[in-house]
Formats: structure tokens, C-alpha cells, sequence
């Protein structure tokens, strides 16, 4: 039988001290994907050791690459080149990686060995259409189900793919970095348009290994020419992982919480902006530049929230950290309106539903929209409410706890091991009464 985690919170508590979330995944699987690729030997420190980023590492060791760890978050990846990957003697199981599954068509898709890349049941349900399609365009060769999920299989097509100019229908930076990855097998250049900033690290980092990237405003260009030079690597502190509790301080009375050498790459701060706008007060202490990303220490202490209008310009760039600004959202005075973020259904879970019913099971007035949500701020009651396999839901309605009335019990809390396997141990040390049981 399968176990089950469930978490059991009491209500209140108070958030203080300081900590280090664990490293930043997007980047965590970006230095694995180019450190392989690249010539010479890469080391990694911050690597997050969770599922999502080990799945990453799994495959390229599948596909012949020596890497050594990880060892408190420490790797070193032997790189075999541009072209020097292997064709894996079994399909590639990405877990409930979506960032995986989606970075890997577009590297695949250009090797000249076949590949199929699987997933768990919530990886197989997501929409993968969004990169096969443009693939396509660029002559690449991915079979997907009637419904264009996931298995993939990916027939390789090397030196016959093409570069094509795509402007992204809609803001997605696995969408841009997957056609960049084929980009560096296709003949030509390929240019991807966005409509708003989204997430940059593959840009960055694949500068930081010395492979030339040209940006013009929101469009980014790549070639075949070029090569990626190995490269040390410092993973900032995931921001989406501090989320929870830059809201959980800034939601429960006489909370005073560090959190240390977090990534503020501005095309991730969406959360911050939001935050500070319904009043939150959050410092930023010690700003640096750690392998060519922004870092900072992070400093927040509560402050009564009110409800706004989140403007549409910085949906894109807190897109992972809507669920837990839905917690703070139903904290705040007044209310909330999101609109524009018709993402949010397609992620690990419908974020925009699951999140609007768990609200409401705890008696917070939250009505789903095509789009987002309007929450009226109030109160939070007790209940039972289940996250549907999606880290980012048991989380933030664990922070929920700290506001809540009464006690809150998540279901299927499994999958925080995905993206946060310290999460449990880290909440209850700064302050959060939380329990976790594995049930069958």
C-alpha cells in the first residue's frame, strides 16, 4: 500500500528567527542540464535535493553523465559537451517535474538518439502541447497522447532542426527556455518574443558558461555556434520556497523572521512587489551578485495587510507564489482581485479552484475566476482540506495555520518533497505548530 502524509496544524504562532530556505529548483535543474553539456568539469553548491531537481540529475545520468553527489547540496558534474550525450537504455521518469519534462523536449529533441520522457499521474496530466508545437515548427519529431500529455516520445533529429522567431502566446519561461535548448541544435536562429518578463536564469546562466545569448527587449536569440564552457555554480535560496514565509511572517502578530542569501532576480521579486503593495514590511538587507544572479537577506516583521488589485504586470513574475498570496489575501482587510493568471490552472494542480475551495472549506469568501480570484479578507476558520498532490497547496495552507481559529488538517501532502523536503522541520522551528503523519 502507498503511504499517505497528512498534516495537522494548530492555530496561531508566530514566526521568528532567521533561516536559509533550500536552493532555488529552476536554477537547480538549469546547472545540471548545462553543466553536463558543457566541456570540463562543473561544480555546484545550493543544489536543492529534493525530487523535482534529482529527477534532472537522474536523467542525465542515464544519458552517461559522471556526477558526483549531491553531499550537503555540493555536486560536480563532468561535462561531455554540446553533443556528447547518450542515448538512455530506458525511458527518462521525470517524476512531477513539469520544468524537467518541458527543458528536456527541446534539449532532446535535437540529439541524434531517441528518447521517451514519463512522469507521475499529476506530471502525465500536464499540458505539453505549449512545447511540442513550437517544436514542431522547428522540425522536431515528439509523439505525446491524444490530449498532448505526457509520455513524450522524442525521435532525435539532429542537424535538422531549424531556428524559428516565436512570439509566446502566453508568458511561460519553461516555453522559452525549452526552444533555447533546441536552439542550440537547430540550423540558424531562434528567437523567442515574450509578452511579459518571465523567469531568466537559463539566459543568465547560459552566459555565465560563456555560450552567446543576444537579448533585445523581451526577445532572446540563440544559435548553433557556440559552446558552453564549464562553470561554478552558487544557488541562491529559492524565493518561491521563502514565500511561505515571508507570508507567514507578514500574517501572524509579533513575528520577526531572516531569511538568508535568497535569490531576488527581478524577474522572480513578483511576490515581494505584491506584498509590499498590501503592506507588508519587508526589508532587503545585503544585496550581492553571487555566479551572476542577484542575492539578498531578507528581513519581515507583521504588519496588517489590506486587499488590492494585483496589477497584471507582476502576475508573470510571482506565478508559483499565488497559493500562499491567497493566504495572505484572506488575512488582508478588504479584498483581493487577481485576474490574468489563467496559468495557475494548468500547473501540478487547477491552483486557481483547489485554492478557492480550500478557502472556502475554512470559511474565507473566495470566488474562482476564469482568470484568478476575488477574496474577501476576514478571517480563517478550521477544516479539512486537501491539496491534490501539489506542493505548493499543502504549503501555504499550512502557513494559513498561523491565522487560522482553528485547527487545519491538509490532505496528501506527499509531494512537498518535491520542491521542500526541509519544509516541516524549518516551520516548526521558526514557529508553526505542525504535525505530519504518514497514514495508508
Amino acid at each position: 500500500m502507498s503511504k499517505s502524509i497528512t498534516f495537522y496544524v494548530q492555530p496561531g504562532g508566530k514566526l521568528q528567527g532567521e533561516a536559509r530556505v533550500p536552493g532555488d529548483k529552476s536554477m537547480s535543474h538549469r546547472s545540471i542540464m548545462l553543466g553536463s553539456l558543457a566541456e570540463g568539469v562543473t561544480h555546484v553548491k545550493g543544489f536543492l535535493e529534493a525530487e523535482d531537481a534529482l529527477a534532472t540529475l537522474q536523467a542525465f545520468r542515464d544519458m552517461g553523465v559522471e556526477i558526483e553527489g549531491p553531499v550537503n547540496g555540493e555536486l560536480t558534474i563532468h561535462g561531455v559537451g554540446k553533443h556528447g550525450l547518450r542515448a538512455p537504455k530506458n525511458d527518462l521518469y521525470l517524476g512531477n517535474s513539469g520544468t524537467s519534462m518541458r527543458l528536456l523536449s527541446g534539449l532532446l529533441a535535437g540529439q541524434a538518439f531517441n528518447s521517451v520522457l514519463t512522469g507521475d499521474k499529476s506530471l502525465s496530466g500536464r499540458p505539453m502541447k505549449r512545447v511540442t508545437e513550437p517544436l514542431a515548427t522547428m522540425g522536431a519529431d515528439i509523439k505525446a497522447t491524444e490530449k498532448g500529455t505526457a509520455p513524450l516520445h522524442i525521435t532525435g533529429r539532429a542537424g535538422q532542426l531549424t531556428g524559428i522567431d516565436y512570439a509566446m502566446p502566453i508568458a511561460s519561461a519553461q516555453v522559452k527556455s525549452c526552444l533555447l535548448l533546441a536552439g542550440m541544435y537547430a540550423q540558424g536562429v531562434t528567437s523567442v518574443t515574450e509578452p511579459a518578463p518571465t523567469r531568466d536564469h537559463t539566459e543568465r546562466m547560459l552566459t555565465g558558461f560563456s555560450y552567446p545569448v543576444k537579448q533585445e527587449g523581451n526577445k532572446v536569440s540563440i544559435t548553433a555556434e557556440g559552446r558552453l564552457t564549464a562553470a561554478d555554480i552558487d544557488v541562491p535560496s529559492d524565493i518561491s520556497s521563502a514565500a511561505f514565509f515571508l507570508v507567514g511572517a507578514s500574517i501572524a502578530p509579533g513575528s520577526d523572521l531572516t531569511l538568508r542569501h535568497v535569490g531576488i532576480n527581478p524577474t522572480r521579486t513578483g511576490v515581494i512587489d505584491i506584498l509590499r503593495l498590501m503592506g507588508a514590511n519587508i526589508e532587503v538587507l545585503n544585496e550581492r551578485t553571487v555566479g551572476g544572479e542577484p542575492v539578498a537577506d531578507l528581513h519581515v516583521v507583521y504588519s496588517p495587510l489590506k486587499g488590492i488589485d494585483i496589477p497584471e504586470h507582476l502576475v508573470p513574475l510571482a506565478i508559483d507564489e499565488f497559493p500562499v498570496l491567497f493566504v495572505a489575501a484572506a488575512c488582508a482587510e478588504g479584498q483581493t482581485r487577481l485576474t490574468g493568471a489563467e496559468e495557475l490552472r494548468v500547473k501540478e494542480s487547477d491552483r486557481i479552484q483547489v485554492m478557492a475551495d480550500g478557502l472556502q472549506i475554512l470559511g474565507v469568501d473566495a470566488q474562482s475566476t476564469e482568470d484568478g480570484m476575488i477574496i474577501q479578507g476576514g478571517s480563517i476558520g478550521g477544516g479539512e482540506v486537501i491539496s491534490h498532490g501539489d506542493h505548493r497547496i499543502a504549503m501555504s495552507f499550512s502557513i494559513a495555520g498561523l491565522r487560522a481559529n482553528a485547527p487545519i488538517t491538509i490532505h496528501d501532502c506527499e509531494n512537498v518533497n518535491t520542491s521542500f523536503p526541509e519544509f516541516r522541520d524549518l516551520a516548526k522551528r521558526l514557529g508553526l505548530d505542525l504535525v505530519c503523519k504518514e497514514e495508508v
